[in-house]
């Protein structure tokens, strides 16, 4: 087995990382007969194509994306379609939405537990020619994450509040969108809306849970699909209820589990597959079932996590 550790050093406004390579560099040195590597990604996209390149050689492999959900998202994406790797996530980011499906535990931060830690199949979610592990969106919300990595660049806010004061931004700007929102080739919901969101996990946007009930590992998607039937001051009235994920009960939102959604827009609207955002027309989420082993480094905190 060879244990890689995909480093971002921007993770954590640049601080993170360099507090955390001397960790991992005295583990392996302590452990001489374990064979390992420490890759620092010079940049974007360069984390994808390192896994790709170690996890084709075909031995047993471990990643650990070392920073925030972006560089999950790349290593990820270069990991899932070969079986002899693993991924795991040590959360150095800002946000690190992903890595709250277990629970805060210390035991992300480490190594000994990481390196011996159970693996467990995770579903993926297919976006067509990438993959996302936690959530995909079209319409506001994605507006939003899109604007946000703008506000993070900000000195002093954090992924959280850079989400809510994009969201405060986008709720006054363009709010409508025509969609044509299709679950399964059968149940359809057509009109003006806000969004449509499909969960693998639960929170995203620096702690905002926007699909309270996921679960990574459960064999379906959760469809939340929010229309729009009240105005922008009632809109903001309601944001700390959304963070909370107390949107489900709402009479404007939908809910439905299933295995693909497809969303058709009138007009280009902004898409976010795990924080990377475009404008389309049309956006197909399809799920794809124990796609992926993850590392979990605490099993009984993952699991009280996603009992709640």
């Amino acid at each position: 087995m060879k244990y890689c550790f995909v480093v971002n050093p921007t993770s954590g406004k640049g601080k993170s990382a360099p507090e955390f390579i001397p960790k991992i560099q005295a583990y392996f040195a302590a452990h001489p007969e374990l064979s390992w590597d420490l890759y620092v990604t010079p940049a974007k996209g360069s984390g994808q194509t390192y896994v790709e390149k170690i996890a084709a050689e075909g031995e047993p492999v471990r990643f650990y994306a070392c920073g925030g959900d972006g560089t999950l998202y790349e290593v990820v994406n270069g990991a899932y379609k070969y079986p002899n790797a693993a991924v795991g996530i040590i959360p150095l980011g800002s946000g690190n939405d992903f890595a709250r499906v277990f629970g805060g535990s210390k035991k992300l931060f480490d190594i000994d537990a990481q390196v011996n830690g159970e693996t467990r199949k995770f579903d993926l979610i297919d976006a067509g020619g990438h993959v996302a592990i936690n959530q995909c969106s079209m319409g506001i919300d994605a507006e939003v994450c899109a604007k946000q990595a703008y506000f993070k660049k900000i000195p002093g806010i954090g992924a959280e509040f850079a989400y809510t004061v994009s969201l405060f931004y986008c709720l006054f700007r363009r709010l409508n969108n025509e969609f044509k929102v299709v679950v399964d080739d059968g149940e359809t919901d057509e009109g003006t809306m806000l969004f449509s969101l499909c969960g693998n996990a639960r929170w995203y946007g620096g702690g905002y849970k926007g699909a309270p009930k996921a679960l990574p590992d459960d064999g379906l998607l959760d469809f939340i699909i929010v229309r729009k039937t009240v105005g922008r001051l009632k809109l903001a009235g309601l944001i700390n209820k959304y963070k909370r994920g107390e949107h489900l009960g709402w009479d404007f939102t939908n809910f439905v589990r299933g295995k693909k959604m497809q969303i058709f827009s009138k007009a280009p609207a902004a898409v976010n597959v795990d924080g990377e955002c475009e404008y389309v027309t049309e956006s197909t989420f399809r799920i794809l079932e124990s796609a992926i082993d993850f590392i979990i480094p605490d099993v009984e905190a993952y699991e009280a996590t996603m009992r709640k």
